[in-house]
């Protein structure tokens, strides 16, 4: 029996995907269920399993779009499983044939000489500039008739634009429909709002002594590191809710304003950037932000990202800071209004109570949609969340750490 396997939909409104890679050949005996192929969707990036055993025929390429339904290989079902390795076919052995009287090839010819057309150099003119990979044709000589002269082929350069030997290869490659989409979205996103970014430092000292006074003990009882992560989206959520217009977005004409903080959190992933989402992140735990973060990130890091895990979102944070960057713009993730840039935290010196001292600083940056978001909402948003890191006993674990943190 021929079973024709047709490309699933992966989410509603998704028309189409693209054959990123095929995991098996033409003619490969497949199991039920193994893994055969990558398919590429404008939201992400998903496995297709075989839905039966057996001998496979692909119908596509891979880079193909393919509509959703339509047929990607087939299956025949009823091909047996082949047992062990097949038999090398043995070599064929031709008979010998009568001894044939070799002629030799005539020897090539030597290579002619370089030559050169005009201002031939003299020999020890000419040594150096092919050492240079120097077209004569590129001097001017100084020598009787315009001869090229051994002074004037040391003192000649190359040209600024003149390739001396260095590689100068180039490969073009097509982006994934998953990149193309993202790419799409990021230019949509500095077109279609009017974008505006404001700046503040948080001084991070209190939050660098609670991880270290309980990170040991948060790890030995949940098994779960305590980052940077939970309390920056305890910090965000919390200045969500006291400044609504951050957590909405414009619609048409209209506003849609939400009671929930559904928190989009950026991760690098081998298909590019995702964006998973932490829904209900305002009525989760320290223990419960961590554990759903760790989910996503092994998801996205596996591949396993779903178009569900990445729907929806009503804020986005951003953390560059893991990569080194000390300060960035970052772009609004559509069709929300505002996003949270994380950086790189530095020591630095700073005035605390009219003294110097030295504390780990970090710079934060919110970009906001400005149709929707006023600058006194922004500046107050980003005051919050400063407020709630650099008082986090009191704003975020209500004075009591070992219970906020469930210990």
């Amino acid at each position: 029996m021929i079973l024709e396997m047709k490309v699933p939909s992966p989410g509603e409104s998704i028309k189409e995907v693209e054959i990123a890679t095929w995991l098996v050949k033409d003619g490969d005996y497949v199991e039920k269920d193994q893994a055969i192929a990558e398919v590429d969707s404008d939201k992400a990036t998903l496995e297709l399993p075989a839905e039966a055993s057996g001998i496979i025929t692909l119908k596509a390429e891979e880079g193909d779009a393919v509509a959703v339904g339509a047929v990607v290989c087939l299956i025949d079902t009823s091909a047996a499983k082949p047992t062990g390795d097949a038999p090398k076919a043995e070599a064929k052995t031709e008979a010998p044939k009568a001894e044939e009287k070799k002629v030799e090839a005539p020897k090539a010819a030597p290579a002619p000489e370089k030559t050169y057309a005009t201002q031939a150099p003299s020999p020890a003119a000419r040594k150096i500039l092919d050492e240079k990979n120097i077209q004569p044709s590129d001097i001017v000589g100084t020598g009787k008739g315009g001869r090229i002269t051994k002074d004037d082929a040391v003192n000649a350069t190359p040209s600024m634009g003149t390739p001396t030997g260095g590689s100068r290869g180039s490969e073009r490659t097509k982006l994934s429909m998953l990149r193309r989409k993202v790419a799409e979205r990021l230019v949509s996103a500095k077109n279609e709002t009017a974008m505006l970014t404001t700046f503040n430092e948080v001084n991070l000292t209190n939050v660098n002594k609670l991880r270290s006074e309980f990170k040991d003990a948060f790890k030995d009882k949940h098994g779960l590191g305590l980052g940077f992560m939970s309390f920056f989206t305890k910090a965000v959520t919390r200045a969500l809710q006291l400044y609504p217009d951050v957590n909405s977005m414009i619609d048409g004409d209209h506003k849609i304003a939400y009671d929930f903080c559904d928190i989009s959190v950026a991760v690098s992933g081998p298909k590019g950037l995702m964006v998973p989402v932490v829904r209900n992140a305002e009525t989760l735990s320290f223990r419960g932000i961590e554990s759903e973060i760790k989910r996503l990130a092994i998801r996205a890091r596996d591949g396993q990202i779903t178009v569900d895990d990445m729907t929806g979102g009503t804020f986005t944070i951003s953390n560059g800071g893991v990569f080194g960057s000390m300060l960035s713009t970052p772009i609004i993730n559509p069709p929300q209004s505002g996003i949270l840039g994380m950086h790189n935290i530095i020591e630095r010196p700073i005035a605390v109570n009219g003294q110097v001292v030295i504390a780990p600083m970090m710079y934060v940056a919110l970009s906001y949609d400005h149709r929707i978001i006023d600058g006194r909402e922004s500046v107050g948003f980003l005051v919050a969340v400063k407020e709630g890191l650099e008082n986090p006993t009191e704003l975020l674990m209500d004075n009591n750490p070992k219970k906020a943190l469930e210990l």
